[in-house]
Order: structure tokens, then sequence, then C-alpha cells
């Protein structure tokens, strides 16, 4: 069949020899279709090279296929990694993405972000909001589509429109706690993350409620961003703790920072984990190969993309599944821990 114009349903449908509502059938994935019939026509897209006319179907159904995301602090691991998530989950699901990638935490360009994806016809906008002043603007807007928010936040307001999921932050934290106290450690530092993000402040919160509850007296330092630097310039304050047996142990926000500290007591001669023990959080690509292979937190992003698409979607259609609100995070024990010296 020789076609001059791109080719239309009509002509997968004379191609296969069915009728335009079986390759219909066959595009929406309905059981309905005798295996072989769906086989032909499938071989029929093939050869022909048919592509979905998205901006009909948009038409015809008020639908668009498309979520969109709206992020910040996408130079972070933990929002690079949700977004990445969210957008195979939602290939998974049959929609595409239309990403905002947002380089500032102002409120108020979020708010603009929000409207230009609404005005673009999304289904539905999920927004990966790791820091308050964003998440509280979104709290602000009230769009008539779904929105779902993925944020570590315990005070999201009751009267929100949007739907919250995230990885429990406070637990992988008091695990931490837990793993310490185990190990027999009476002594702790926490290298907090930077102010109002809800994670840092998630995971100072789950480490001093854990270590209170098992007897581990735990101090806070504060790091100012995430990075490595931050981790070493906190490492080089903590120097003469360890020395002197005031500290046996360092909870890192971040796989990041651990690595500073780590770096700063090497510099000091401090040995990892016979001198003071570090965990990380996060699990980074890379976190078992550092000296010593580093005991952390492992954030299941897979499942938190595959929830927050999820939550999205049902709340556009009652039939769907919602997934788990709060994903469950794993510490993983490597070689950075070990019983305190006595």
């Amino acid at each position: 069949m020789s076609i001059t114009r791109p080719p239309s349903m009509a002509d997968v449908a004379a191609a296969a020899g069915v009728s335009h509502q079986t390759v219909s059938r066959v595009l929406n994935g309905h059981a309905y279709v005798k295996d072989d019939t769906r086989e032909r026509v499938q071989a029929a897209i093939r050869s022909l090279g048919y592509r979905r006319n998205q901006a009909a179907r948009t038409l015809v159904t008020t639908r668009s296929a498309t979520i969109g995301v709206v992020a910040t602090g996408m130079a972070h691991h933990g929002p690079a990694s949700t977004v990445l998530a969210i957008e195979q989950a939602a290939r998974r699901a049959d929609h595409f993405v239309s990403l905002a990638a947002m380089t500032s935490r102002d409120a108020d360009a979020a708010a603009h972000v929000l409207d230009r994806l609404i005005d673009q016809g999304v289904d539905g906008i999920v927004v990966v909001a790791p820091t308050a002043d964003v998440a509280r603007r979104v709290d602000e807007v009230a769009p008539q589509i779904p929105v779902v928010v993925v944020a570590a936040r315990r005070d999201a307001p009751s009267q929100s429109a949007a739907v919250y999921v995230a990885v429990d932050q406070y637990a992988g934290s008091a695990r931490v706690a837990e793993h310490l106290a185990d190990l027999g450690h009476e002594r702790a530092v926490h290298i907090e993350g930077p102010a109002g993000w809800f994670d840092a402040i998630e995971r100072s919160r789950g480490f001093a409620d854990a270590a209170e509850c098992r007897g581990v007296a735990a101090r806070v330092v504060h790091a100012d961003d995430w990075g490595a630097e931050h981790g070493y310039a906190a490492g080089t304050s903590l120097v003469q703790g360890v020395e002197s047996g005031q500290v046996t142990a360092v909870f890192a926000a971040s796989d990041h920072l651990a690595l500073g500290a780590i770096r700063a007591f090497w510099e000091a001669g401090i040995r990892v984990p016979d001198d003071v023990s570090v965990v990380g959080f996060d699990d980074v690509d890379g976190s078992g190969f550092f000296v010593p292979s580093l005991t952390t937190v492992h954030q299941p992003f897979d499942k938190l993309g595959d929830a927050a698409v999820r939550r999205l979607l049902a709340q556009r259609d009652a039939s769907a599944t919602t997934g788990e609100p709060m994903i469950d995070p794993e510490v993983i024990v490597r070689g950075s821990t070990a019983p305190p010296r006595r």
C-alpha cells in the first residue's frame, strides 16, 4: 500500500483487515481482542509507521495523557532521582511528562509555573517540593486539576487541595539511631542538612527522637548545604571531640556530607570506623565504594515515583489504585560503622 500522507487509523484497519473500532481497541489495550487479531493490527502499525494523533485524542477524551512536573533542587540527589522516577512511572502508565525545573526556590515563580502547566492542558501536576517555601505556595493555589506534592512534610494543612507522598525520612533516621545504639554507641553527632528542607528537618527529628529513646546523647552540627565541602567543615569541627572520646558516631544527613566528614577525619589521622562510626543518607551511586564502604539509608525512588503517579491518576479516575503515601526506607549496613572503641 502506497501512502503519501501520514498513515491513519483507517489505513491500519485496511492493512490488517479489521474494523476501525478493532484498531481503536488494540491501541487502548482492551482485553476483548483475539490474540491473532491483535498481532495483525500491531504488525500493520509497525509496517505503516502509524503514530497516534495525540491532539485529536485529547479533543475526544478531554485528556492530554501528559503530567506536569515542577521541581526545585535538581542539582541534588534526592530531587533529581525523584523526577527521574516520576518520569519512568508516568511512561509505564502511558503518560508523557512536561517538566519545569526551577533553579530557585522563589514561591511566586512556582505559582507562575503551575499556571503555565495548567494552560498547557496537563491532566495533573506533581510538584517535587523539598523546601517549605515552595510547598506552602502550592497550598495557596487551587487548580482545578489533580496535584500531588512530593515532600516529607508533617504540617500539610488539611484544607489543601494537594495530596502528599514521600519517603519516610523520619523513620529512616530513627533506624540509624537504633543501629548505632545496637552497636553500643552512647555519644553521637548529627550533621544536619540545610535549613528549610523538609528532608533535613525530618532526618534531624527522627534521629533525635530515637536517640533519646535509646539513651544516646546526640547533638547537632548544622551544615549550610548538602555537599561534601560542608561535611568536611563539619567533620573538621568534630575532630577534637572524636579524639577525646566525646563523639563515637556521626550521622550525616546526606552521603556527600558523610564523605566530606570522612575526609576531614582521615586528614586528622582518625580511622573510620575504628575511632568513629559514620553513617550517611541516600545510598548514592558508588557509596558502597567509599573507603570504607558507607553505611547509609536507601531511598526507594522507584516506589516513590510510582506512588506519586498512582495518587495523581487516582484523583482523576476513581478506579485507579492510589499507592502508599509514605514509602519505607532501608538502612544499608556497610563498613563505616562498628562498635565504639573501649
